[in-house]
């Protein structure tokens, strides 16, 4: 087995096993990439004097209307003109000279340029006019169902696209059953990596534990076949969460595929033995290169079934299943927390449709939740095998948010949440206390459990005597907008985030949910434009001029490092097969030190030749659109999972 091929290509948002492959000469260095040959004309790095970043979705008619310009050098009495569809001017003005700073050394000024005043539906494109002439991608302005709504039903799409087993949607991807094996697959002990945060197994061989399981279903986890409850169940809550917030106004793919996650979580969680399955499949093979990983092949998943090769036995043909704990054990109160939270917002959107099922779904919740292993949790938390690929450091928001859900389940049905209430206070005390300073993301989930303990709390009369009051969460929710905010108002593009580090678009779509849910629970709307700015950041109003959200706008992803939607599109990357995917991002310059590596076998090289956002690399940060990129451009369950509920609460609270 080639080492090179093998090991190049990680998970795409593990710290440790990212310094691993920059500084273990895991990636071969030198790089040749290749171009986008279809990349939309504003994204070429050709030699121009300005380029003029926006939001290339769009805008609400009444909100802020913010487009940069990025110059090479000092603007002086350029002026704008916003054109619609026809290319007639509807409003103009003045760039002014002042410049909110310095991108790169090629473009050391980046201008604001404000057209809020532009508020009749349509298309339009902004242009600069004077010695710097440039032109914007075309950008609706438009109500929030068409805006919001777009990007909700799109992300469901991702999603249908990630599905597994026999009950998979064919859609643009031309998907079809695969892995079906994994409805007899054999149980297996934990086994043992390399150290220094290695996905490499050690074993010799894997060890049966003397079970099977049905684990047939669920969605792959990113551009692999790996498939977590970890990831999973926090991908589940924010569809349900979603379709709770939008209930009518939802696509009617969100229900059904919130649902479609459900089933498989419940195969994953066995009440009978009280056994929670944390993972199917496993990323790397082992030292001795007796068994491959999923990582090691680049293929349809619909092939593995019929992959006769003992190396692969594990990595296709049968994949092993493992346990977070031994049947009838305590359970990592993180894994516990988030997967009842899961159940018991399916039972809060099946009590009036359908009480029988929401029934079972509150019981499949509530003993779980009794399992969490809140005294003695081990350390590091249990989340996937290797934990390097997520490494989790809190728990106390996912067991606030679990029993915040479980509580507004039991006022649905007819049930006392006080136990439940209780329990969340103590949990949201505890995270006030000593775990604040992250945001909405995979690893904190308390924005939503804040947001939705004073909900519980309101509905349950507010009880007296709980750890925690509504005041307590709201100042914790104001808390971590407000950090994001006052980081964005320094930024020159009003980014919140931090592009030079994995996970910025999933943080930053987390910032749309955490406005959202602070306002929903009377916070105010302070902060909508500070909303709207990340919305902008996310879909092409950054340096790269780039949409990180596929289908969205006019330059996104078409290279994404995903095994799927890379062999069934066109070898150039120009067909937008895997609508609503959202990718990693901008990521730290350093992560690209070795390279993007050769082509894994089975690639389809993409896209043809160059770079053409190499010239946008600054402050730190580089984004590649290329299958090579784990570090910029592999998607995945959460960070689309964090776009839906984002766009899915800011659409709610526009209607209101």
């Amino acid at each position: 087995m080639d080492d090179t091929r093998a090991r190049h290509r990680r998970r795409a948002r593990r710290t440790a096993l990212a310094a691993g492959a920059a500084t273990g000469g895991l990636l071969v260095a030198g790089l040749a990439v290749p171009a986008q040959a279809a990349r939309a004309p504003h994204a070429t790095a050709h030699a121009t004097t300005a380029f003029v970043r926006v939001d290339q979705v769009g805008f609400l008619p009444t909100e802020t209307k913010q487009a940069y310009v990025m110059a090479a050098g000092k603007l002086s009495g350029e002026r704008y003109r916003v054109l619609d569809a026809a290319g007639r001017t509807v409003l103009s003005g003045s760039v002014g000279t002042s410049s909110r700073g310095s991108w790169n050394a090629a473009y050391p000024d980046v201008y604001p340029v404000d057209f809020s005043a532009l508020r009749t539906p349509g298309t339009y494109r902004v242009q600069l006019t004077g010695g710097a002439p440039a032109t914007s991608p075309t950008f609706r302005v438009e109500a929030a169902g068409g805006l919001y709504g777009k990007l909700v039903a799109d992300g469901v799409t991702f999603f249908q696209n990630q599905r597994d087993g026999s009950d998979v949607i064919p859609g643009a991807l031309g998907r079809e059953p695969s892995h079906l094996h994994d409805a007899k697959a054999t149980v297996y002990d934990d086994p043992h990596f390399a150290s220094g945060g290695s996905d490499t197994i050690t074993d010799e061989d894997l060890t049966e534990a003397g079970a099977t399981a049905d684990v047939e279903g669920g969605w792959f986890d990113a551009g692999d076949f790996l498939k977590f409850t970890h990831t999973t169940a926090f991908g589940d809550a924010l569809l349900f969460a979603s379709q709770r917030a939008l209930g009518g106004a939802a696509p009617a793919s969100l229900e059904a595929e919130a649902h479609f996650g459900e089933e498989w979580l419940n195969r994953m969680w066995d009440q009978s033995a009280k056994t929670l399955y944390l993972q199917v499949g496993i990323g790397e093979g082992n030292a001795a290169g007796t068994f491959t990983g999923d990582h090691d092949l680049w293929r349809l998943p619909e092939r593995d079934d019929g992959d006769t090769s003992s190396a692969d036995r594990y990595s296709a043909a049968h994949r092993p299943v493992f346990r977070a704990a031994a049947p009838g054990a305590r359970i990592s109160p993180n894994l516990a927390g988030r997967v009842s939270a899961a159940f018991a917002l399916a039972a809060q959107v099946d009590a009036a449709s359908d009480p029988r099922r929401a029934a079972a779904e509150y019981r499949a919740a509530t003993s779980l939740y009794a399992m969490a292993d809140t005294t003695n949790p081990p350390s590091p938390l249990t989340t996937a095998l290797p934990n390097a690929y997520y490494p989790e450091s809190t728990w106390h928001d996912d067991m606030e948010f679990g029993g915040a859900e479980i509580a507004l389940a039991a006022h649905a049905l007819g049930h006392d949440p006080s136990a439940y209430l209780k329990a969340a206070a103590t949990w949201a005390k505890d995270y006030i206390a000593h775990d604040k300073g992250d945001t909405f993301n995979l690893y904190d989930t308390s924005a939503l459990a804040h947001a939705d303990l004073i909900r519980a709390i309101e509905a349950a009369g507010r009880p007296s005597g709980l750890a925690v009051t509504t005041g307590d969460l709201l100042a914790d929710l104001r808390r971590q907008v407000s950090s994001a905010a006052a980081k964005a108002g320094a930024d020159v593009f009003h980014a919140g985030g931090d592009y030079d580090d994995f996970d910025v678009d999933s943080h930053t779509f987390g910032f749309l949910t955490t406005e959202a849910l602070y306002e929903q629970a009377g916070g105010g709307r302070g902060y909508a434009g500070f909303a709207t700015e990340q919305r902008d950041w996310l879909l092409g109003a950054n340096a790269w001029g780039a949409s990180f959200m596929v289908g969205e706008g006019t330059d996104y992803p078409r290279c994404m490092q995903h095994q799927v939607g890379n062999l069934k599109g066109s070898t150039d990357g120009s067909a937008p097969v895997d609508t609503g995917a959202v990718v990693n991002g901008p990521n730290g310059s350093g992560q690209f030190s070795g390279g993007l590596g050769d082509y894994q076998d089975g690639m389809r090289h993409c896209p043809a030749s160059g770079d053409p956002y190499s010239a946008f690399t600054g402050h730190g940060s580089r984004y590649v659109d290329d299958v090579r990129s784990w570090q910029t451009s592999e998607p995945a369950l959460d960070m689309t999972g964090s776009a839906i509920l984002g766009a899915a609460l800011q659409e709610a609270n526009a209607d209101r």
